[in-house]
């Protein structure tokens, strides 16, 4: 599923639609993982977008009228941008939002995206109980040491867990224990604050590089603008099983932690 590197790539794709003014909504298919309101059309069409911004995986415009669309991309969903006297329409399109001369079109074949509109993004209900950002101040050492004491999970379902931190999926929370040193196996509240360090220091550059470069590409994911995600060639674990370690020649294993695919070193990461 798209990451926080793909939807904070996707955002960067659009953020040229800030300003312009949805001009019509089209829905082809209601039934998302939750149904698309039926007052949708008429809370979005005819306003600007004031602004776009990602909240975990999440992207939000925020409209002229105080509402606000929030989007999800699923599992299998993406945005791309087509012109508006292009008519070429493709399985799985559900949504278009249609400015003066473009459209962004959601495409999800699996369905489990969402498109919500809403008030109060901060009290929805998506929204409200999520963690910090990973690459904010706020996700520190410090704080993540103090929620990992109270934890009896691994620490890599803790990593995943979105009331923890926000946006480290399956890819990356594998990438950044890797990059760490510490077993995705070990309980999160045995890490100590030396631990703690690595990891968020970790999460934080292996989340940088992969926004700098476009996501990761697996399978089919593509930013709206059509450009591909390069961060497949740099992954060190993930999806490498029984190939060597990039540090010390052994071989990758893979364990499946709470009906995930998990990539480590038993060799580095301990």
């Amino acid at each position: 599923m798209p990451e926080l590197p793909e939807v904070e790539t996707t955002l960067r794709a659009i953020e040229k639609f800030q300003g312009s003014k949805i001009q019509k909504v089209k829905i082809y298919n209601r039934n998302l993982r939750w149904k698309v309101v039926d007052c949708f059309e008429s809370l979005s069409q005819k306003q600007f977008v004031e602004s776009l911004e990602r909240r975990a995986k999440y992207i939000i415009f925020n409209l002229s009228n105080n509402k606000s669309i929030i989007l999800h991309l699923g599992m299998s969903g993406s945005l791309r941008i087509a012109d508006n006297n292009e008519n070429f329409f493709i399985k799985h399109d559900h949504v278009e939002l249609i400015f003066d001369e473009q459209k962004i079109i959601y495409n999800d074949p699996r369905r489990f995206g969402s498109m919500h509109i809403t008030s109060n993004v901060q009290k929805h209900k998506l929204i409200k109980d999520l963690g910090p950002e990973p690459l904010s101040k706020k996700f520190n050492a410090k704080n993540f040491y103090k929620a990992c004491r109270y934890s009896k999970t691994n620490i890599k379902s803790f990593l995943m867990n979105q009331k923890n931190v926000v946006g480290i999926g399956n890819i990356y929370a594998s990438e950044s224990l890797f990059l760490s040193s510490i077993s995705p196996l070990r309980d999160a509240q045995d890490l100590d604050l030396e631990d703690c360090k690595r990891l968020v220091a970790s999460g934080k550059k292996i989340l940088k590089k992969a926004i700098a470069v476009g996501g990761t590409t697996l399978k089919d994911f593509y930013s709206a603008d059509g450009s591909p995600g390069y961060f497949k060639f740099k992954l060190n674990v993930y999806g490498r099983e029984s190939e060597d370690c990039k540090k010390c020649g052994e071989s990758i294993y893979k364990v499946v932690i709470n009906q995930r695919a998990t990539f480590y070193c038993k060799s580095c990461q301990t």
